[in-house]
């Protein structure tokens, strides 16, 4: 075999692994979209569950929280549930802000109903947590050099963080009903 043969030979090899790799790329890629729609998914499930749990509480206990903080937790629930997707931290943000700000205890609201809010304000923190991951591996796999030149996935948009105060580090801290308990 002539260094002709052997060059072309590597050549073909050098293609062939670099295709196997796009695939493979490709694959990840895919699989990392969807572990990004459903991360999504449930974080806006969560969200939407806590506007709803806050609502309710504002709602039907307005003596318990006090009529100007019922009507700012109202306004807060609502708001957050109409936003546009650019507004939408903003508002999670303000709603976040007004649960942090309600006292530990609640007399004549029922225990279940805290205990749902507080759980319901864990998990977004979580669900959060597990978007911004998928986000940030989606990221980093598309903006290495290899991706980023041969454009895989460059149709596709790159997907964003969603950054809000959710205080996830005060709820492993401090105790159930302190200061910075709710996010």
């Amino acid at each position: 075999m002539g260094a002709h043969a052997w060059m072309w030979t590597a050549v073909a090899v050098v293609v062939v692994l670099l295709l196997v790799w796009a695939a493979w790329t490709l694959v990840r890629l895919r699989r990392l979209a969807g572990r990004v729609a459903r991360a999504r998914e449930a974080l806006d499930a969560q969200l939407r569950r806590r506007a709803g749990l806050a609502a309710e509480l504002a709602r039907e206990y307005p003596c318990a929280l006090g009529p100007e903080r019922a009507r700012a937790l109202a306004a807060a629930a609502a708001e957050a549930r109409s936003t546009t997707p650019g507004d939408r931290e903003a508002a999670e943000n303000a709603l976040g802000r007004e649960l942090r700000d309600l006292p530990a205890e609640l007399p004549g609201v029922p225990s279940a109903l805290q205990a749902d809010l507080d759980g319901t304000c864990t998990r977004v923190a979580l669900a959060r947590r597990f978007y911004n991951d998928a986000v940030r591996d989606t990221q980093a796999l598309r903006g290495r050099r290899l991706p980023r030149v041969l454009r895989l996935h460059a149709s596709r948009p790159m997907p964003r963080f969603f950054d809000i105060d959710d205080r996830l580090e005060a709820l492993t801290t401090s105790g159930v009903g302190g200061p910075g308990h709710r996010p």
